[in-house]
């Protein structure tokens, strides 16, 4: 009679079934990976495409925070108005209804706009665009004199037709220039989302390698990779980093991984070696060795599993800090170049916007950042769990 042999589970079976069990690992894995769907179709132009069209007035506040909003807005117009000469206003009147345009044929209000500035002691001079990311204090009149010149315009007009087309509210606002903040928001998250995943992973990958080398060799080798590793830490990080993108002298991405992926794997390589200096003695890498098993082999499959859950715990710190040093290079100047949206660039524009009270672009941002890398620290954390051999459940 032919018996069959059971064949024991493998380190990564047990540590699927260990990881399903575990409920919160399975609730922060399907909010990743939502996550990541969005941001693929994102990337492949398949929904938030026309993120860059302006869909809604300035500044628009949210659709649950439109009433304080409203008001807040209507309260501000109100004493604008009292301060507004009534020559203006008239003036106002008059383009709305349809008289002859001023001298200026390109802007008709702009008579109306110096008037403005005049009766505010004339401080800002015949600019009309902000200087250093501050609103002008005229934008509201100006918008407000030129709705009028519109709707006068009649409806057939194509001035009229923006204007109607403009939304008032939006599900989470619209920034200084129309922009959906919410479409704004996954399309941000495709630049911070690689930045910090792929940075992640080339910085681990990296300093496993290196540390394994290390600590499974030791020796001359040992030496030589203590020394490159000794030479990146006594420079401060902030310093290394502005050394690196100097080198590279180019923006984008791809140099904003380098940047933090050639940067970054000095902490995994010192806990990676330390591990592999532990575990090239014991006794399952004594009996890999008296059966012929090669260094490479010892080295990556059979130490390397018993030591991953260090890896996965150094790759979660280093994606949401990461993310985070993402933002400080795109405000140092060496982030994502212009034209290119992510969660640091949106917060970097959020700095001048809540000095005027428009926090839903913070909001949005800083959520999306949270959710993710909440998410992703319970996984990985439940990762190491169940990769680690010493934990029973």
């Amino acid at each position: 009679m032919m018996t069959t042999h059971a064949h024991a589970a493998g380190l990564w079976q047990l540590a699927w079934r260990r990881l399903r069990a575990d409920r919160w690992a399975m609730g922060a894995l399907a909010v990743v990976l939502a996550f990541l769907l969005t941001l693929l179709l994102s990337a492949c132009g398949l929904i938030v495409a026309d993120w860059e069209q302006e869909v809604a007035v300035s500044y628009a506040p949210p659709v649950w925070a439109s009433g304080a909003a409203t008001s807040a807005s209507a309260s501000a117009s109100a004493s604008v108005s009292t301060s507004v000469p009534a020559s203006v206003n008239a003036g106002a009147a008059a383009v709305a209804a349809g008289a002859a345009p001023r001298d200026n044929p390109f802007d008709p209000l702009a008579e109306d706009l110096r008037a403005l500035r005049a009766a505010r002691g004339g401080q800002h001079g015949g600019a009309e665009l902000p200087m250093y990311g501050v609103d002008d204090p005229l934008a509201d009149d100006l918008a407000r004199l030129r709705a009028a010149a519109g709707a006068g315009a009649g409806a057939g007009g194509e001035a009229g037709a923006t204007g109607a087309a403009r939304l008032a509210t939006l599900p989470f606002g619209a920034d200084k220039w129309g922009h959906d903040v919410l479409k704004k928001t996954i399309k941000g998250g495709e630049t911070s989302v690689v930045v910090g995943l792929v940075a992640a992973l080339l910085a681990v990958a990296l300093g496993t390698l290196l540390g394994a080398l290390a600590g499974y060799w030791g020796g001359v080798v040992d030496a030589l990779l203590n020394g490159l590793y000794n030479i990146f830490t006594a420079i401060p990080s902030v310093l290394m980093i502005l050394a690196v993108a100097a080198v590279l002298q180019q923006k984008g991405v791809l140099t904003i991984v380098l940047i933090l992926g050639l940067t970054g794997w000095t902490g995994p390589y010192r806990l990676i070696r330390a591990e592999y200096l532990k575990h090239k003695s014991r006794e399952y890498v004594l009996a890999a060795d008296a059966i012929g098993a090669s260094h490479w082999r010892r080295i990556f499959v059979h130490i390397f599993p018993n030591v991953s859950h260090v890896a996965l715990v150094q790759l979660s710190i280093l994606v949401v800090g990461f993310i985070k040093a993402e933002v400080v290079l795109s405000f140092l100047g060496f982030g994502v170049p212009v034209g290119v949206v992510s969660w640091g660039s949106m917060l970097n524009e959020a700095q001048n916007e809540l000095i005027l009270g428009r926090w839903w672009q913070l909001t949005a941002a800083a959520l999306a950042m949270a959710v993710l890398v909440t998410a992703f620290s319970l996984l990985t954390d439940a990762l190491r769990d169940a990769l680690d051999p010493k934990v029973k459940f």
